[in-house]
């Protein structure tokens, strides 16, 4: 069992499953799992064994559950075959034309039946319906291709392509498709199907928001550039899109230095479009149209944003928008911190849009995020670039452009998005105006074929609406330029010189992380970054409100190495990664290949350890409350206590935070360290780690030493002097009381039960002895 196309992904929720000997799990404590099944291969449902098919299908009548069922090519060619169990009879591998709906079906939903989709349908592996018993009725009907079958001139009743099963016989309800998904009616009439199927729990809004931005006015070359007629076709237009879609209006982005730069003609057009500055949304690009990574610094970068804002003052263009768009989006993803700056000093900007984040295509996995209190929005291409002027130019011609209008790529992008921002040119608007006729002849499609609400709001408003829909895409997922081709030729030059990490230090606190940073960071072939002022050796970058500050202020802690260490094996420790629930779905966005090294020690003395650390420095509640009142503290205990609470105990579940690292990176790239053995015998320790990280040897039995004294061991200086770490570090705590022990054995018993069947599944590693004896003690 298993969805046959991902048109849904962004938005219905679905689990893909192989149909094998047995079936997945149905139900999760007396509730169904599933609102719909679907088979790809509907021969794989009607063929299964007695057992399996009986438990199905009294899951689907227990739960009202719905089937869809796709009829798969086959070399077979069958006529008047009987489906399995039922009474429906099949015709296969017909070639088929003229599709139409049934308009009294209560299938449809964002599907209308609208007139009839002319001409051959895709593929010559089409299968029809025949049945006799009023429990069935078609959802769609095509005619037999007259060029293959010839009917003499006889007209030929209507074909069932596709079949609803109102369940009458068994009491579950189905549909079947006598084709798949080539079909763009067909994409329609599944996400119909599976509303019905789930009694509405899977459907889509029908409401959609379009907004048509018009890049580059006044910027285009002599003979590109609007004329006065273009102006009225464009106002024309407007109008008649306005009349299907309420509030509509073209969104014009302009750069005021090259006003009046066209022939005689197209100058009269950029004066037509001034005198008629009230019928339009205006946005500003920059004054020259420069990307703005390419300005020296923040001031150039508003100087020539000032520019383009006096040209609007100037001629009466409203500067109030809150929207701009970069030229080539360049520096809004990935995040050029000048820019953010400067449009929000210059022009109070609020939103605006890229087609960049997180990539350029597939379209389909463009998301938003909001930087410095600027939403960013996906944009969305339409097909029409710069180069395409004329619909000679269009690659593929008309037919491929119609193609696209008529169920094809920007059919359906308004079909699965909500939001559409689209990119256009001032170019697509003059010659041929190839733009117009796009827009207005795929909101007539729409209106035809579906019952979607079109309507179009201000970019403020849609970027308002955008995260009120998508609030899990607030957050930025910063990723490395130089992975993209086209991200690093808009990313700056001087950034792309930077020597990001090879290996994360995950912690967690207490486990003796700050030891590890400083035994690693005596390796000459390995160099950490620059010291964070607030946090010392700890960037932090990942887990907390520094990753709001951008790449930018990160990269800034790899600066380029001298060129005789440009090799040199970079690394970060911060012991707050371990157990952040973000950090790893950032991390490794950002650095994919990276080793992942982790030191675990006896969970329930790290806890006690973090709690005697804090209350040394002062903390008012460990100072307050005794370890057993931290560690037992309810949900109705005061905000700071349950805080206290929390740090103490949810690091040590290791496995948790154990597996949700390698839920994104290979179990290859993760190293854990026995913290006991990197306290008593950190030689060893460090001797294995650089032999699993490729390091150059480096023996470090001669640079590391116990300090009687201190009662670690610490770098050696000479002979007679070593080098430890602070006084914060070592410290004797008096020991945890019996009950807090006892506690914390049963508490972390389940935890640590997980974490030894973690290891021997990863198996690179043994069970570390205090593990072994935290499961063996007995309260």
């Amino acid at each position: 069992m298993r969805q046959t196309d991902n048109i849904c992904m962004q938005t219905l929720r679905y689990k893909v499953e192989v149909a094998g000997k047995s079936l997945p799990v149905l139900t999760n404590q007396d509730k169904g799992r599933y609102g719909v099944i679907v088979f790809e291969n509907l021969d794989k449902y009607l063929n299964m064994d007695n057992w399996n098919r009986q438990l199905l299908d009294k899951y689907c009548r227990d739960y009202s559950v719905g089937i869809i069922g796709f009829v798969s090519p086959s070399e077979e060619t069958l006529v008047g075959a009987q489906l399995r169990g039922f009474p429906l009879y099949v015709h296969t591998n017909l070639r088929l034309r003229d599709a139409s709906l049934n308009p009294g079906s209560p299938v449809l939903r964002l599907t209308r039946a609208g007139d009839t989709a002319w001409g051959p349908l895709p593929g010559n592996d089409w299968a029809i319906f025949q049945h006799n018993h009023s429990g069935y009725e078609p959802l769609e009907w095509a005619q037999k291709n007259v060029m293959d079958y010839p009917t003499d001139g006889v007209a030929q009743p209507p074909l069932a392509t596709v079949l609803q099963d109102h369940g009458q016989l068994d009491g579950i309800q189905r549909i079947l498709f006598g084709s798949g998904l080539k079909f763009w009616l067909h994409r329609l009439l599944f996400l119909d199907s599976l509303s019905y199927l789930s009694h509405g729990q899977l459907s889509l809004n029908l409401e959609r928001r379009i907004l048509i931005d018009i890049d580059d006015i006044f910027v285009g070359e002599k003979g590109t550039r609007l004329k006065p007629d273009d102006v009225h076709a464009l106002i024309a237009t407007q109008n008649r899109i306005g009349e299907m879609v309420p509030g509509f209006r073209f969104n014009l982005g302009f750069s005021g230095k090259y006003f009046h730069h066209g022939t005689h003609e197209e100058n009269l057009g950029d004066d037509m479009l001034l005198r008629n500055v009230a019928q339009f949304n205006w946005f500003s690009h920059m004054w020259n149209h420069q990307q703005p990574h390419l300005y020296e610094n923040v001031t150039q970068l508003m100087n020539d944003m000032m520019l383009n804002k006096d040209f609007a003052k100037e001629h009466g263009i409203p500067t109030d928008s809150g929207y701009s768009v970069s030229p080539h989006h360049s520096g809004v993803y990935p995040a050029h911190e000048l820019l953010y700056t400067a449009w929000k000093k210059v022009w109070n900007i609020k939103v605006t849009s890229t087609e960049e984040y997180p990539h350029l295509r597939p379209a389909r996995l463009r998301r938003g995020f909001i930087h410095r209190n600027i939403m960013v929005l996906p944009r969305q291409t339409c097909g029409l670039f710069t180069h395409t002027i004329c619909i000679d130019s269009y690659p593929g011609g008309r037919d491929k452009l119609d193609e696209s209008i008529r169920g094809g790529e920007l059919f359906q992008t308004i079909v699965y998005n909500p939001i559409n921002i689209f990119m256009t040119h001032m170019s697509n608007y003059g010659n041929d105006r190839l733009a117009l006729y796009t827009f207005e002849s795929v909101i007539k499609f729409l209106r035809c074929w579906t019952n979607l609400k079109l309507t179009s709001v201000p970019p403020l408003q849609l970027g308002e609406l955008y995260f009120k829909l998508h609030p899990e895409e607030r957050d930025p997922i910063w990723g490395n330029p130089a992975d993209d081709p086209r991200h690093a030729k808009i990313w700056a030059g001087n950034k792309r010189r930077t020597t990001l990490p090879k290996l994360l230090g995950l912690g967690p606190q207490k486990t003796g992380s700050t030891a590890f940073y400083t035994f690693l960071s005596m390796h000459p072939a390995v160099a950490s970054n620059l010291p964070n002022s607030d946090t010392f050796e700890e960037i932090q970058f990942f887990n907390g409100n520094n990753y709001y500050r951008g790449l930018d202020w990160y990269l800034n802690f790899f600066p380029l190495q001298p060129n005789d260490t440009d090799d040199k094996f970079m690394f970060e420790k911060s012991a707050t990664y371990f157990d952040g629930e973000l950090v790893p779905k950032r991390a490794h966005a950002l650095l994919p290949k990276a080793q992942l090294v982790t030191i675990l020690i006896s969970p329930a003395k790290r806890a006690y350890s973090w709690y005697q650390h804090i209350k040394a420095h002062g903390d008012p509640i460990a100072n307050n409350y005794s370890f057993y009142q931290v560690i037992t503290a309810s949900e109705a205990e005061p905000k700071a206590l349950r805080d206290l609470r929390n740090r103490c105990l949810n690091p040590g579940k290791y496995a948790q935070h154990l597996e949700r690292w390698l839920a994104c990176y290979p179990p290859q790239q993760l190293y854990i360290i026995d913290g006991e053995q990197l306290k008593t015998n950190p030689v060893t320790v460090m001797n294995d780690l650089q032999r699993f990280l490729k390091l150059p040897p480096f023996d470090y039995s001669r640079h590391l030493r116990f300090d009687n004294k201190k009662g670690f061991y610490c770098q050696v200086v000479s002979d007679n002097r070593n080098k430890c770490l602070g006084k914060s570090k070592g410290r004797q705590y008096p020991p945890m009381d019996d009950r807090s022990a006892k506690m914390l054995q049963k508490y972390y018993r389940i935890h640590n039960q997980a974490l030894v069947k973690l290891l021997k599944k990863l198996g690179s590693r043994p069970i570390p002895q205090w593990l072994k004896e935290d499961l063996s003690v007995t309260s």
